[in-house]
Order: structure tokens, then sequence, then C-alpha cells
């Protein structure tokens, strides 16, 4: 609607405080700019535009940021993949026993991150002295990605001291004795990505109850996003010859196709709903699924990746090559990788934390 003063029309809210999220907790504004912030001389907080009516059109430029953003990267986070993997479909809610869950959606956060360039490790030549959890994390592109749970993670490792990885993964799961830093656990992570999916059309709310409350359940709405998901997964854990074929959620162009569905497949083992997609296939298929992706951990948590002597060969045998050709056409991605491989071998820790405890998979 046009202003009666100045005859302007407003397309973006200005009266949200930068950094917060909407009422439905499913979008995050771009930060209000402060003085000396990265934000400050990047892009200016209100541009004008030709109207139609001939009256001026308010937008804000760091919204087309956002959508360039969108248009370069997956539909759906590693987080939501692994979420869906999990989610029953037509109750609309995760296993209420499943703890694994929540540490490798925070996982999934930092890799994510990792994967859009907006983070790395310190560039410093004696990091390599250090394990790789003790490495330092630090925000090398502050550029908003328009994911809530992105955007809150990458604030808040901008705003604060850099710290190692695994201090990360602790602060944002409220492992922490440090009373100063219990701020930095990153909350509601499920329901915010079950939001997230929402918004993105996968999912929709429906309230259940629940003996004497009322819950809100997520549901979903679009079966072939969940269908597509499936098909990667057991693309990856049954065939021998690996192929991705484009699709609407996982575009042909995105930076590490491969890389990233091998992440998604091991997150999903650790966070105990990979049998999920794969319960069509027979027993004997389940069981080389599950080998095969031990295979993955075991070959993708080191640098070089590839296969290991004596590893079989029956299933995935062109996904050292075309990981591979990934990483070579970007090398200067090291350090991104370097975060990817700290995760990968966190992974394999939470697995053997299950096997000890002789949990199922389910």
């Amino acid at each position: 609607m046009a202003s009666a003063g100045g005859g302007l029309t407003r397309r973006r809210g200005g009266g949200r405080v930068g950094g917060e999220e909407s009422a439905d907790g499913s979008r995050v504004s771009s930060p209000v700019p402060r003085n000396g912030s990265a934000y400050d001389s990047r892009v200016p907080e209100t541009s004008y535009a030709d109207g139609e009516n001939g009256h001026k059109i308010a937008f804000d430029p760091r919204d087309i940021s956002e959508n360039e953003e969108r248009t370069k990267q997956p539909k759906l986070t590693l987080m939501e993949e692994v979420l869906l993997l999990g989610l029953k479909d037509k109750q609309g809610y995760l296993s209420f026993w499943n703890e694994n869950i929540s540490y490798a959606l925070r996982g999934c956060i930092v890799i994510e991150l990792a994967f859009r360039g907006r983070i790395s490790m310190q560039k410093d030549s004696s990091r390599r002295r250090f394990p790789l959890a003790d490495r330092i994390i630090e925000v090398v592109d502050d550029t908003l990605t328009g994911e809530v749970l992105l955007d809150e993670a990458l604030k808040m490792m901008k705003s604060s001291e850099k710290m190692s990885v695994s201090s990360w993964i602790d602060l944002m799961s409220g492992e922490t004795w440090n009373l100063m830093k219990i701020g930095y656990q990153l909350k509601q992570v499920r329901e915010r990505t079950m939001k997230g999916l929402v918004d993105k059309g996968v999912l929709r709310t429906e309230k259940r109850n629940f003996l004497i409350f009322d819950m809100a359940t997520h549901p979903v709405a679009d079966s072939g996003a969940k269908e597509e998901l499936y098909k990667r997964v057991r693309n990856v854990c049954s065939n021998r010859t690996v192929m991705l074929n484009p699709n609407p959620w996982l575009p042909e162009d995105v930076e590490f196709r491969y890389l990233r569905t091998i992440t998604m497949v091991c997150a999903a083992y650790a966070a105990n709903v990979l049998e999920n997609a794969l319960t069509t296939m027979s027993h004997e298929s389940r069981e080389r699924g599950f080998a095969q992706v031990d295979e993955l951990l075991a070959e993708y948590s080191q640098w070089p990746f590839g296969r290991r002597a004596g590893a079989g060969q029956a299933i995935g045998a062109n996904l050292a090559q075309a990981v591979n050709d990934e990483v070579n056409s970007g090398k200067d991605r090291e350090l991104q990788l370097e975060v990817y491989l700290y995760f990968m071998t966190w992974f394999l820790r939470r697995l053997f934390a299950n096997y000890s405890r002789s949990s199922p998979r389910v």
C-alpha cells in the first residue's frame, strides 16, 4: 500500500528487530547493521524501484541476495534431509526414544555452513599439529543463507570468540558447565527444522491430542520430496554405480553433490534413522547397505579420500572418482573440508557409543 506522505510501497516489514524470528519461528530477518559491523559497508539498508503505478517501491537488497543464495543451494539442507528420514509420514513426529538425532542435526548445521563456504578451519600452517577436534573454526563469509538455524549459528560464531569445532558442537548441544556460555545452545532444533520444511511445502502442520494435552505435528505434505530422498539413500547403499540424477531438491549445479549425499547417509546412520529408507529392501540387501555405510564412514573420514585396501567393490564403485573430481574442482575449499572430516569421525564415535549401549537401528 502506498503511504500517504511520500508515495512509497514497502515490501518488507520494517518493524522487526534484526536477527529475530518471525511469529511462527519460520524465518530469520537480516540483522540490523551496527557501527563497525561487517554489514555496514556491504549493501545499503533500503533501495528503491519504480512501480507500475508511478510510486517508488522500497526493498531490502539483502532479500535479493538471500534469493540468489537459495538458487545456488539444494532445496533441502542436510539437517532437513536427516529429519525427514526419521519422520513418521502420517503421524508427523519423530520417535520419542531416539536421542541420537538431536546431536546429528547440530552436526549437520556445522557441516552445512562449511559446504556453503561460510566457515572453515582457521588458516594457520601450524594447525596440522593439532587433531581435527582442537582446530579453530572461523567465519570466512558472514552473508546470511536465508535458513533460520544456519543463520543463527553463523551469527553466534561471528560475534563470539573463536573456538574449536568440538567446543562449538558441545555449546550448541548445551553440554557445557560454563553458565556464561549456556546461551549458545541451539534450542528446539527439531521443531524449527520441521517448520522450515513446512515453509518449503514438504510438511504441513496439524494438531493432535496426546492424552491431556495438544501437540503440533507435521505430517508429510509432499511425498515426492521424501521419495527422492529414499531413492538417493538406496542408490548409495545398494547400486554398484551410483548415479545422482538431477531433481528439484538436488539440482545438477549444486556443489559437492556426491559428498553431500555421502554425508547425509552417514549422518542418518549416526542419527539412527537410516533403516527407514531401506525397509522395502530384503534383509540381505539391508545388511549389505549398512555394511556399505560402515565403509563410507571409514573411507571418507580420513584424507585423502578413497577406498581402503580390501574394501568391497560391489556397491558404489564409482564414488571415489566422483568425490575426487568434486574435491579437485574446489581445491581452495580444503579448510572447509577439514570441518567435514571432523564430523565424519564424530559420527563414527556416536555410532560406537550406540553399539556399546546395544541400541537398535530404528
